[in-house]
């Protein structure tokens, strides 16, 4: 059965979100609909959206997604048009972690862990990219994480990678897709309460070497009675507030984590860059050259 969206400048919007089936994905997909959207919810088991999204009917789309098979995101694309007759906003948020450290860790792993994280976004976003094109409108959603902003995080090497190369990659798209109307946004969350670092994570053997950083940073966000801080329901409502509104900011923390350590490392990098400023110009010919090191 279609549902009928009328025209680009309706309230009301149609979203494809990749990784629906818990989590931060799935809080959104509620989110959309509470807030009278019209959702696409993909999953690589997507029988398990029924009882959080089964009672909104037609305004919801259930769609099987392995979102590292570029021919399954471009099906994915194409139903959402076949149902809906148009895509408004992309949301990126399928991914998840595993816990070694980089010597131990498996070529397979590391790679594996790649392919979702970073390669699964690029695949969606190619696919969704001529639609967006056409409309001459729609956001782009990545769900990154702060770590993708700061780094550093023991143990998760490739998914921090992950998150950087999703930086980038999304800095590119959004000055190339600008022209058309399209507006990027990666959102950065901190800690949430979600199954990422739950079923979701798997942990390798952490050798005795690497138990101080490592083993400390698993034993910190999994060992944590309290909980993470981060309320899914929240950051759901705020991104889909603020996809509603007439701009976007490239980058959006969330949580207050997140907020702190956002603001901490951009004035560290700041100061560094400034503390350097003079040995940097000196690189260039015509530049006042040797200079003294800081």
């Amino acid at each position: 059965m279609s549902v009928h969206v009328s025209s680009k400048n309706d309230q009301q919007k149609v979203w494809f979100i990749t990784g629906s089936s818990r989590g931060l994905g799935r809080a959104l997909a509620v989110a959309v609909l509470e807030a009278g959207d019209l959702v696409v919810a993909t999953a690589r088991r997507p029988e398990v959206l029924a009882g959080a999204l089964g009672e909104h009917g037609d305004r919801v789309l259930p769609l099987a997604l392995d979102v590292t098979d570029p021919a399954a995101a471009r099906d994915a694309i194409d139903a959402a048009l076949d149902r809906f007759g148009r895509i408004d906003v992309l949301v990126n948020n399928a991914g998840y972690a595993n816990v070694s450290p980089i010597e131990t860790s498996t070529d397979a792993d590391f790679h594996a862990q790649f392919e979702t994280n970073f390669w699964g976004v690029y695949n969606v976003t190619k696919a969704a990219l001529p639609v967006l094109r056409r409309q001459g409108s729609g956001t782009v959603v990545q769900i990154s994480s702060i770590g993708g902003r700061v780094g550093g995080s023991p143990g998760i090497a490739s998914y921090q990678a992950a998150k950087f190369a999703v930086d980038g990659f999304s800095r590119v798209l959004a000055a190339e897709t600008a022209p058309f109307g399209v507006r990027v946004m990666v959102v950065e969350p901190s800690g949430f309460a979600t199954d990422w670092a739950g079923s979701s994570m798997t942990v390798h053997d952490i050798p005795e070497a690497y138990d101080a950083t490592v083993g400390e940073m698993n034993r910190r966000v999994r060992q944590n009675t309290a909980g993470a801080a981060g309320d899914p329901a929240r950051a759901a409502e705020i991104i889909v507030r603020t996809v509603h509104r007439g701009e976007v900011p490239g980058h959006l923390p969330l949580g207050v984590n997140a907020a702190t350590m956002a603001l901490e490392h951009s004035h560290h990098r700041t100061a560094e860059a400034t503390a350097w400023e003079e040995v940097s110009r000196s690189a260039d010919f015509g530049q006042p050259y040797p200079v003294e090191l800081p």
